[in-house]
């Protein structure tokens, strides 16, 4: 150490050092992490029917891909193609110890798993590809598994999905996806449904090397190995994200090491080993049908051409040819019938039987689906999907919601006073009640007796099962709902925070809001997703957003903004019959308020796309929702004491094709000037949205432009004279209101 002396001078302290030992000690990892071969002697650990069977799958999916490479290079394949050829073993023998019910996810790369699955479905388990015919089943769905990729309306999912959006619900492809890890939770999700209704289906979550990057696929580990769920993680690992090597973009020396982090085993196999495949899909099934934690399965393979199209990567210069020849030379398409005739399982002839008759069935759907004049080889015209049909299933018909117990409050005698909260959590509880699908999933939806907001007062004692606490892991837990929701349950999803959607951007609006239609409109999706807006707590610009109009921009979503427990009741009970993900917007300050609710009914509902006048008026018509409500009629009183008419209308609804534009349409015949009115930032408001349709639809009748009246466009300062300002106040919104009635508005 130094110091000064009197005389300005430093002089140099010295002290003993102490040395210091720190205990150490090696932590125990409680996962195994396995490297799997087979010797040539162990192709007898493949049963001989069901070697066959593989080597058919292996010669079909190759015949398949190639069609598909000649077909695009044709144009009569729209978009991109991602081949699977190298990765054929993999899928023949995951698929070979799965049943129908089990389930599988994909991703863009994903022809080679569905072709697979899907025929173990159709084909007969008796049926021996050497010594009986393709059945027409299974050549149905290779056409149908073609007519998809080529956006036909026999595919699968009407064209809609084609090459990367594949599905096929009844042989259990649950959904392939276009989004690198994105259908990852969905697997979690599907898996998570199935313990809860006690069946033993497991799910094979497949994606590609680039995955394990993604937090999706994290946060779905973490969760499917926290609640010991019947999950198999499948990293096909084919070297390269597009252009960039898995050593380059990956931390971990072998990808099998990330199933430590989760507690998990890994297993890792060469994707060419096809005993090796077989053997290790057999285990890792086997032990989560018994009720085993989840695995990670890599299996090392290779894509013999570019990320898409049918150029070898060399081409790109990412790779060399050398090595592209040398994963060639091992690749089980030409390994795996070597191997079954050294092991006298088949005979020459009977490899080229096998192949001959998956030839034939591929040939077979490509002219199903093409035809060739004097030119080149055309998409048959008539196979094209309707183009008055590219509509439908955006949403469900509304069948499910046609005979529901409707009312409104005149409907009722006998009234009880309830806050806001209470109401959620009472009609939350009934649903548990008479509804064993039902389970709510969101964080801290089981502490504090009942949520942090008190939307599940009671229930985490009543149904523990049910209430489950996730990690903060937004983007899974909602990937989570979307899976258990395809998958039979009713999820109810909480988030804290509207502004934590973001952080699940990609399930919330890439996943739940295209999924029914993005697959063919083949799958219902009863989740209901609940947020608190924090507008006027003082949290900030990261916790206050009122997105209304960023759900509205997605058109799977149904959007509802209840005012007060009597409406939060009656919209909830229909959002649970709903067919359709539906976003509940509750602000805080209505969570203490108390109004009517039936003394004796939870079950009633309130239709959507029904506006409430909530006062009628002839000067001026006022558009809101939520907690805008009640405040928008203290206003109009007010207003009333100066002569002037204000009609007060809480739209409840938001989603745009749910707006009742008959009562705007009614209310506007009488006032002829018309506002919206809430406390959403400006940029995050529908009103304008609201006020071009008006515009457009009811021109004639208006005496002015509509009025948008929002908060400023900007984040919620903390500061309170800052937030203050930012939002709306009730003398700011009388004002604009006094001067639009009296028709002195510019």
């Amino acid at each position: 150490m130094t110091g000064p002396r009197s005389d300005g001078m430093i002089i140099r302290q010295s002290r003993e050092r102490t040395a210091y030992r720190m205990k150490t000690r090696t932590i125990n990892v409680r996962s195994k992490l396995t490297l799997v071969t087979s010797s040539k002697a162990e192709i007898d650990v493949i049963p001989r029917a069901t070697a066959k069977r593989m080597l058919f799958s292996i010669f079909l999916i190759n015949a398949f891909e190639r069609s598909v490479i000649d077909l695009k290079s044709n144009d009569c394949v729209w978009g991109p193609i991602h081949i699977s050829i190298g990765q054929e073993a993999v899928a023949a023998a995951a698929m070979a110890g799965l049943r129908s019910e089990d389930m599988i996810t994909g991703s863009h790369r994903a022809h080679h798993i569905t072709l697979a699955k899907i025929l173990e479905h159709v084909l007969p388990k008796e049926w021996d590809p050497v010594t009986a015919d393709v059945p027409d089943e299974a050549r149905q769905a290779v056409y149908r598994t073609l007519a998809e990729i080529m956006g036909l309306a026999d595919g699968y999912c009407g064209g809609r999905g084609g090459s990367m959006h594949l599905r096929c619900r009844e042989a259990g492809v649950l959904g392939t996806n276009a989004i690198v890890a994105g259908g990852v939770p969905l697997s979690v999700g599907a898996a998570l449904a199935s313990r809860k209704r006690s069946r033993d289906d497991v799910v094979l979550a497949f994606m590609g090397d680039g995955a394990v990057n993604q937090g999706a696929f994290h946060e779905a580990c973490n969760m499917a190995s926290l609640w010991s769920l019947p999950v198999a993680f499948v990293v096909e690992n084919n070297q390269y994200a597009v252009a960039t090597s898995v050593h380059d973009a990956t931390a971990a020396t072998e990808l099998t090491e990330l199933a430590a982090a989760y507690e998990m085993d890994g297993y890792q196999v060469l994707g060419y080993d096809v005993p090796a495949l077989y053997e290790v899909f057999r285990s890792a099934v086997d032990g989560l049908r018994k009720g085993g934690k989840p695995v990670l399965i890599e299996a090392k393979c290779y894509r013999h051409f570019h990320h898409g199209g049918d150029l070898p990567g060399s081409r790109y210069g990412y790779r060399t040819s050398k090595e592209e020849e040398e994963w060639l030379e091992r690749d089980a398409y030409a390994r795996f019938p070597q191997r079954l005739v050294a092991a006298g399982v088949l005979d020459e002839d009977a490899v080229e039987s096998v192949r001959g008759k998956a030839d034939a069935a591929v040939a077979e759907a490509v002219e199903r689906c093409t035809q060739r004049g004097d030119g080149p080889v055309e998409v048959r015209d008539e196979l094209w999907p309707a183009a008055q049909s590219v509509g439908e299933g955006v949403r469900s018909d509304g069948s499910e919601l046609r005979d529901l117990p409707y009312a409104e409050r005149d409907s009722f005698e006998t009234m009880k006073q309830m806050t806001y909260s209470d109401a959620i959590a009472a009609v939350t509880g009934r649903w548990m009640e008479k509804d064993e699908t039902v389970i709510v999933l969101g964080e801290e939806v089981a502490n504090f007796g009942g949520g942090a907001y008190g939307a599940t007062k009671g229930l985490p004692a009543t149904y523990p099962d049910r209430l489950i606490n996730t990690p903060i892991s937004e983007g899974g837990f909602c990937g989570i709902g979307l899976g258990a929701a395809m998958h039979g349950m009713k999820p109810v999803v909480e988030i804290m925070f509207p502004d934590f959607t973001l952080v699940a951007g990609d399930q919330i609006f890439n996943q739940i809001g295209k999924a029914r239609h993005m697959y063919g409109n083949t799958t219902d999706l009863p989740l209901v997703l609940r947020m608190r807006i924090g507008t006027g707590c003082g949290y900030g610009g990261q916790h206050s957003m009122d997105p209304v109009g960023l759900y509205a921009l997605f058109p799977g979503w149904r959007i509802i903004a209840p005012s007060d427990g009597f409406e939060y009741v009656g919209l909830f009970n229909t959002a649970m019959h709903s067919n359709d993900p539906v976003a509940i917007f509750e602000h805080h300050s209505l969570y203490g308020r108390k109004s009517d609710v039936p003394q004796s009914d939870l079950d009633y509902c309130i239709p959507f796309g029904t506006a409430r006048v909530v006062r009628e008026g002839t000067d001026m018509t006022v558009v809101v929702y939520g907690s805008m409500v009640a405040r928008a009629a203290a206003i109009a009183d007010e207003l009333a004491g100066e002569s002037l008419s204000i009609e007060v209308i809480d739209l409840r609804s938001l989603d745009i094709a749910s707006l009742d534009l008959e009562t705007i349409g009614r209310s506007l015949e009488k006032t002829g000037v018309i506002a919206t009115v809430e406390q959403a930032a400006g940029g995050q408001a529908i009103g304008r949205h609201v006020a071009a349709i008006v515009t457009e639809r009811f021109f004639d009748l208006l005496d002015a432009p509509p009025g948008v009246v929002t908060a400023l466009d900007v984040p919620n300062p903390v500061s309170r004279a800052l937030e203050a300002a930012a939002m709306l106040d009730d003398e700011e919104i009388t004002n604009l209101l006094r001067l639009m009635a009296r028709r002195e508005w510019k």
